[in-house]
């Protein structure tokens, strides 16, 4: 039995280091709709951030500020000012590593734009095979490192298609 009820994916949550830049970046390269802010957050006299959070006690979440894209995802975006930060992101061979895929309907429109805006894109896209024939995809960086991948498959993938092959 899994969670119970468990419904939907809610929202995915990520650190920057300039909130300003990372919402620059979400709303005019990305076309994200900004929804609001928050913060800051912080607690002096008790370990609040560390219980609740898993971040430094003395952590400060400057402000946090939510995005959604495609009417449904929402990301919950976050600066932090704290003792012994980590500035440098995981790769995704990391623990912890991780990336954001973002689906577009035309993946070389979406290539020469991110390119026109100045954004590092990893190689060419890459044509998937087997279960995810169908699909090409390429990463691109956001300017604070973190990996961000876009996909597409409008005729479908082949799992789609025939999903008891590939179980």
């Amino acid at each position: 039995m899994g969670l119970p009820g468990v419904r939907r994916f809610d929202h995915v949550g990520f650190t920057v280091p300039d909130l300003d830049e990372a919402s620059r970046f979400l709303v005019d390269v990305l076309g994200m709709e900004y929804l609001y802010s928050l913060g800051p957050f912080r607690s002096d006299d008790t370990d609040w951030m560390a219980e609740h959070l898993d971040v430094h006690p003395r952590a400060v979440m400057v402000r946090n500020s939510f995005f959604r894209l495609g009417g449904h995802t929402v990301f919950e975006v976050f600066h932090y000012s704290a003792p012994e930060q980590r500035t440098i992101p995981p790769r995704n061979s990391d623990i912890g590593g991780h990336h954001v895929a973002i689906y577009v309907d035309d993946l070389d429109a979406a290539v020469s734009h991110l390119r026109a805006h100045g954004v590092r894109v990893l190689g060419e896209p890459t044509a998937s095979r087997g279960a995810n024939e169908g699909q090409r995809w390429v990463y691109f960086l956001a300017p604070w490192g973190m990996q961000f991948e876009l996909v597409s498959y409008p005729d479908g993938r082949a799992y789609d298609r025939d999903p008891g092959r590939w179980r």
